[in-house]
């Protein structure tokens, strides 16, 4: 199981990232850093060269750390040693001290998305699967097995499309932006064409698979070929076997696997079941078989099911770039990401989305895990999206963040005083209420997500 172990290796080290950016920064202004911590409570781990040099803890409980520094705001510090001290610094010191842990979170991302470029990962290619009659893909025209060459959104000049992961970033901006996008893509007949997807009609409050069911992209095209048959299930029983492939279901053509998918789990909305001549192709030739799925329910509704895989592995296509286009990718990838970050959190302030994007640790322990299984470029790239939040969030001008401290920052540059210790005192008391009620929110979410 590597949902535990994963989350602590990727919270220690966006942890110790975050915080060595404030350690050398520190160093490099000129002061004086007592201690280096990862995690909080009991020391579980010290190590320190001698008595007047940093020591380096690793604590009991990891979700967090510190950078402990010379400070006379904290406790009485020798006249020699004044001028080493964090409080005595000049201004432009003590803001790129703390600015400089937000900002190895975001160079982090960036180290991140480059290697996974350099490496490259097999993803699935930008080939549209057949959408459900009424989806804003429908719409458009599109009827499945277009390959999308390249992309836009608003007056965006189109970009191209290396897989479907990248169609779909495209569209999420294009969805948070309230923009239309444009498309050009491949059809069966080789001609290149253009669709509009109808985007900006969409009332948005969650980026989930809902959203991307009622867009018409929720998976990328499949063959209707059938893999694993569990034992004693529907499929098995009408004599389904692996790499059967369907052509149609009670004489409806079937195009791919999602829709075959569609129609077997529509087959049980009445909530009885209903025999259906599926015909196939197997070693060449063409049979009919009698199939009558289970009826189960799933929460919403009943849904029918044959206990077996529906549909082949999709077209994959290896996304790879080299040492330039790598580096320029990974810092495009963290700025988009980033400013998508953002965006989200404004229109959760304003009521334009759900406070049900917000997640905890809950949830980033299981993609942690999920990533993990899937490889090590997955796992990499989920690290750079999580380093990109951590960097994010803490630059936000939230009380008790570094974005808070560089807004005091600020203040104290345009005024020429510091915040008052009153004044500091009361927003650092409504930044910790914020943040709890922040933190309560992602952590009900989290519960919602994993037992609902």
């Amino acid at each position: 199981m590597l949902t535990i172990p994963a989350f602590i290796v990727a919270i220690s080290l966006l942890i110790a990232v975050h915080e060595y950016g404030h350690y050398r920064m520190a160093l490099a202004c000129g002061v004086k850093v007592l201690r280096f911590s990862i995690g909080f409570g009991k020391p579980l781990w010290r190590w320190q060269v001698n008595s007047n040099s940093t020591e380096f803890v690793l604590a009991l409980f990891p979700l967090g750390g510190y950078v402990k520094m010379l400070d006379e705001r904290e406790a009485p510090v020798d006249a020699a040693q004044r001028h080493l001290a964090f409080n005595n610094q000049p201004l432009r010191s003590r803001a790129a001290i703390v600015a400089a842990g937000p900002l190895a979170n975001l160079l982090l991302a960036v180290v991140l998305y480059s290697v996974v470029n350099w490496v490259g990962v097999d993803q699935p290619a930008a080939v549209l699967a057949r959408p459900a009659d009424g989806t804003i893909v429908s719409q458009a025209g599109l009827a499945g097995g277009e390959r999308v060459l390249r992309a836009s959104y608003g007056d965006g000049t189109p970009s191209g499309v290396n897989s479907y992961e990248d169609l779909r970033w495209v569209v999420t901006q294009a969805v948070l932006e309230g923009e239309d996008a444009q498309l050009v893509v491949l059809g069966a007949d080789q001609i290149e064409r253009q669709a509009v997807l109808k985007l900006s009609v969409l009332d948005v409050s969650e980026v989930n698979s809902a959203l991307f069911s009622r867009i018409g992209l929720t998976g990328p095209f499949t063959r209707a070929v059938i893999g694993d048959v569990m034992d004693g299930g529907a499929a098995a029983r009408a004599g389904l076997l692996p790499a059967d492939e369907v052509l149609a279901v009670n004489a409806q053509p079937v195009s791919d696997g999602q829709q075959l998918r569609a129609l077997i789990r529509s087959s049980g909305a009445e909530g009885r079941t209903q025999t259906q001549v599926w015909k196939i192709v197997r070693n060449g030739g063409v049979l009919e078989l009698p199939l009558t799925p289970e009826i189960v329910s799933d929460g919403s509704g009943s849904i029918g099911r044959i206990n077996a895989f529906v549909g082949a592995r999709p077209e994959m296509v290896l996304v790879r770039f080299g040492v330039l286009d790598g580096l320029w990718r990974g810092i495009v990838q963290t700025w988009d990401v980033s400013t998508l970050t953002l965006k989200m959190m404004g229109k959760m302030l304003i009521g334009e989305a759900s406070v049900k994007n917000l997640s905890g640790p809950l949830t980033i322990a299981d993609y942690a895990g999920k990533s993990a299984n899937l490889g090590l470029t997955q796992y990499l790239v989920f690290l750079a999206l999580i380093s990109v939040s951590l960097g994010v969030l803490n630059l936000l001008p939230l009380p008790i963040l570094d974005g808070g401290h560089l807004m005091y920052y600020l203040w104290e540059g345009v005024t020429g005083r510091p915040v008052s210790d009153r004044w500091m005192q009361h927003l650092q008391q409504g930044g910790v209420a914020l943040l709890t009620i922040m933190m309560s929110i992602a952590i009900f979410n989290d519960l919602s997500r994993l037992l609902g």
